[in-house]
């Protein structure tokens, strides 16, 4: 796709979403996504490798949690991938301070790499499993906005973003359809963990029948110092 057509698929689904982009940021956008395609011969970062599909299903959708972003917040991408939804925001928001955290040091080296080119500042990556990142003290309730995409189920993720989230900030969980059970089993955990659930959105990707939903908890509490528990644990033992 040349760098003409990808501008107008970008700027047509944009619009759908209430967002406009500057010429510095599509080509950001375009830089990073073939990044992503050339990377993705060498190391798995994403099963969509279509122009048009990684332009929806990874930079729009990620950019879906932009209205729960305010300018100039922190905020951590946990389990971040190929970078979804951290550098989209990063690239739109370029006031937003941000970390990418990933178990895996092969995406962080491709996340290094799409910062270098990108010229994106204020943004770290931290190769660490999210267990371990939420008992370091350098990072533990200390971010206005804590975001997973696609991670876990929400008992499980709220082990892993409630405690990384200041008193007063925001898990966003941006998940699939069918929502309303996992949210019913997850409010104890919830709890326990100091938050609680504040909002629930849903919709379709535009021109699309793909659904997805946002899931806000509110941090009202600390965190005990026991959450969360060692790696592996709380995937094996959710909080009930």
């Amino acid at each position: 796709m040349n760098q003409e057509e990808f501008k107008k698929l970008m700027n047509f689904y944009a619009n759908k979403i209430n967002i406009m982009f500057t010429e510095e940021q599509i080509i950001q956008f375009y830089k990073y996504m073939n990044l992503l395609i050339e990377w993705n011969k060498k190391i798995n970062l994403t099963s969509i490798e279509e122009p048009q599909e990684i332009i929806l299903k990874h930079f729009i959708d990620s950019l879906t949690i932009n209205s729960y972003i305010e300018d100039n917040q922190t905020l951590v991408d946990v389990g971040t991938g190929a970078g979804f939804p951290g550098i989209p925001i990063k690239i739109y928001r370029p006031n937003v301070k941000i970390v990418l955290v990933d178990s895996l040091n092969k995406r962080i080296n491709f996340l290094n790499e799409v910062i270098k080119e990108l010229n994106l500042k204020d943004i770290e990556t931290v190769h660490s499993r999210v267990e371990d990142f939420g008992k370091n003290s350098k990072y533990r309730e200390s971010f206005d906005i804590v975001t997973a995409r696609a991670v876990s189920n929400l008992a499980v993720l709220s082990e892993y973003l409630v405690p990384l989230t200041k008193i007063g900030g925001n898990c966003i969980c941006m998940k699939g359809n069918e929502i309303e059970e996992e949210c019913n089993n997850a409010k104890n955990a919830i709890k326990i963990l100091g938050g609680k659930i504040s909002k629930i959105d849903t919709f379709k990707l535009p021109e699309n029948d793909i659904s997805r939903n946002i899931i806000v908890i509110q941090k009202t509490n600390k965190t005990p110092n026991k959450y969360p528990r060692k790696a592996g644990i709380p995937s094996k033992e959710p909080l009930k």
